[in-house]
């Protein structure tokens, strides 16, 4: 069987390129086709870029969205299978030949959804969504997008807030299976900080004893500065971490706040892990599709607080792992942080993660995470 891997664009980094990387660990003979390609992620492999690569629209996501559905319509190849991962068209994708054993004369189609596109069905989640070309394009794109999800296709969504998004949308079914999250490589490690660099060991130092971590894309719906005011009615030092262009805004907050607050730009995973072990709190206030983070932070031992709207919830066992803020505002966030402490630290996290259930390690790990995709397209195609 023949088959394709399908992605939007292909960046340095983010948790659909990770869900991308375990398609192809799982699928080592298959193409890979993408709107353009900014990382070279796949040395050897085939990687197929469409027409609007070798455009300046590769550098302006926004002024490409009109184009994107057209673009992946009738694609060149001779495939029985397409596994697609998409968050804003890919699930368009349509080939103008098949192999001879795909079903109905057509190419099989599995669509991973990361979450419809936010600025098209949900734009009070995506400052992208305010801008005035997306305002105006956005009626027909989502009459479009409707309209070709509902051409033939099995769909899984990576969370169950996302599986009942897509039935809004789209108005089809999807089953959930979770995103790969790293988490036995994390919880391998007891103290991340044997893994520094002689100069990052320096910067924890120098850190406060105690901090609430807020780590995640420094862009606008992530809510980090939610992290620095929480942090400030709690009384508490904050560290922000991570990269983005809310880097500077986030800076000018960190200067101005009333508690000390460090600023980190792109620290490297050991960093990450670091501060996740030694954070007081991980804080996740964004209303996100799953919520990879903070998964990422239970399996270094550390608590966390998410929103409960929402994927990152459904990881969550509340009390157990941390807490849930229920009020969607910075006060509700700023009481969870000063309740914290009637969460255990360290332990009773871990134990959480090893004794099974939904928000197990070995649930949400990558080879699991391989172990179901491959379940679900080989189980579908031997049906054909």
């Amino acid at each position: 069987m023949r088959g394709v891997l399908v992605h939007e664009w292909i960046a340095r980094d983010g948790g659909s390129e990770k869900v991308l990387d375990e398609f192809v660990r799982s699928f080592p003979d298959a193409d890979v086709l993408c709107l353009w390609d900014d990382a070279g992620r796949y040395p050897g492999r085939r990687v197929h870029e469409s027409g609007l690569a070798r455009t300046p629209l590769r550098r302006n996501k926004a002024l490409a969205l009109g184009a994107m559905p057209y673009v992946w319509r009738g694609r060149p190849g001779a495939y029985d299978f397409a596994l697609v991962s998409s968050h804003c068209f890919a699930h368009h994708v349509t080939f103008r030949a098949a192999a001879g054993g795909a079903a109905q004369g057509g190419v099989e189609k599995f669509v991973y959804v990361h979450t419809p596109a936010r600025y098209l069905w949900n734009p009070e989640l995506d400052a992208r969504g305010a801008s005035l070309a997306v305002r105006l394009a956005a009626p027909p794109l989502r009459i479009l997008d409707r309209r070709r999800a509902r051409e033939g296709a099995r769909f899984a969504a990576n969370s169950d807030f996302v599986r009942r998004r897509i039935e809004r949308a789209w108005g089809v079914d999807a089953r959930v299976i979770f995103p790969p999250v790293e988490t036995a490589r994390i919880a391998a490690v007891p103290d991340w900080r044997d893994e520094l660099s002689a100069a990052e060991s320096d910067l924890v130092e120098g850190l406060p004893e105690t901090f609430v971590l807020g780590a995640s894309r420094f862009v606008p719906y992530k809510r980090l500065d939610w992290v620095i005011h929480a942090a400030e009615r709690a009384g508490v030092p904050a560290v922000i971490a991570g990269s983005g262009p809310e880097e500077g805004r986030l800076r000018q907050l960190a200067a101005a706040a009333a508690v000390p607050v460090r600023v980190l730009a792109r620290p490297s995973d050991a960093l990450l892990y670091a501060l996740y072990q030694q954070a007081y709190v991980y804080v996740f206030p964004a209303v996100e599709d799953f919520g990879i983070m903070p998964v990422e932070a239970r399996a270094a031992g550390a608590r966390v607080i998410v929103n409960s709207l929402g994927g990152a919830g459904e990881t969550v066992e509340e009390g157990v792992d941390g807490l849930l803020f229920r009020e969607d505002s910075i006060e509700a966030v700023a009481e969870c942080i000063a309740d914290i402490d009637t969460v255990p630290r360290g332990g009773a996290a871990s134990a959480s993660m090893r004794r099974g259930g939904a928000a197990s390690v070995s649930t949400l790990s990558a080879e699991r995470f391989r172990q179901h995709i491959r379940e679900w397209v080989d189980g579908e195609i031997g049906r054909m």
